[in-house]
């Protein structure tokens, strides 16, 4: 299992050597822009480093949208953000499951993520595969509960696709921690990566604020639990002035 974090350096290979990481995470462009991401400037390095690499999309993606002007770009930026994440090696490019407005109907933002996957996997895919990641709030949210997770998988599930498990966000939305691994696993077949926060609010807030492993209002031991039967790999997405700490505490608790 891998440890790493996100960092938002222009130089994401030092940082992660100094916070004594074996994975990465990152953004390729401003993450509350709808620019399309240029070439990074460490392609090479980051494709020559023994590193786990993973992109998050910006945050103004919402492929599940009915309104033609957020949908048609987040469909088009996640393509733009895929071809790129794969340039520099990256594993998966980080999608939010995005939502539907107040008083829509869900079943229609599942829909827009099958087609959308349905329609690039006709132009040859993505390039890197898409990892959808569950959210701490929305009432018509693709990926904050997990019975909406499963409706979402039943439509995108045979596609080129991967999961990413928020610890904050899956506390935030009320999902207890405790089984969560397998209840996920039971969804999609597959957990791809863990972002292992700490929550800075109560248990169902459906507030997304993340807190350092063991500042939080998630019992620390919880979140090595899940990071332990997840085993796959781990980005802590915390206070960057504490995750080399972090993450040495983390190791030093995993089997």
């Amino acid at each position: 299992m891998r440890i790493g974090a996100h960092v938002s350096d222009d130089d994401p290979v030092s940082a992660t050597t100094q916070r004594n990481a074996e994975a990465v995470q990152f953004f390729l462009a401003d993450p509350q822009d709808w620019k399309a991401p240029g070439p990074h400037p460490q392609a090479a390095r980051l494709l020559s480093a023994d590193l786990e690499i993973y992109v998050h999309s910006p945050y103004v993606i919402n492929v599940a949208s009915l309104n033609n002007r957020i949908r048609i770009p987040s469909r088009k930026l996640v393509a733009q953000h895929a071809a790129a994440a794969a340039t520099v090696g990256a594993r998966g490019l980080v999608v939010h499951g995005g939502h539907v407005a107040r008083g829509e109907d869900p079943a229609q933002g599942v829909e827009n993520w099958r087609k959308m996957f349905a329609r690039q996997a006709a132009e040859g895919g993505f390039g890197t595969r898409i990892l959808v990641e569950n959210t701490a709030g929305g009432d018509n949210a693709m990926a904050r509960r997990f019975d909406s997770l499963a409706r979402l998988w039943d439509a995108i599930g045979d596609y080129d696709v991967g999961f990413c498990l928020d610890t904050c966000h899956a506390f935030a939305a009320g999902e207890d921690l405790t089984d969560a691994v397998d209840r996920v696993r039971a969804i999609t077949g597959r957990i791809d990566l863990v972002h292992c926060n700490n929550s800075r609010d109560e248990f169902g807030s459906a507030r997304d604020r993340h807190a350092r492993l063991r500042q939080g209002t998630i019992d620390a031991e919880q979140l090595v639990a899940v990071c332990a039967a997840a085993g796959a790999t781990v980005v802590l997405e915390t206070d960057p002035d504490t995750q080399r700490e972090d993450i040495a505490w983390l190791r030093e608790q995993l089997p």
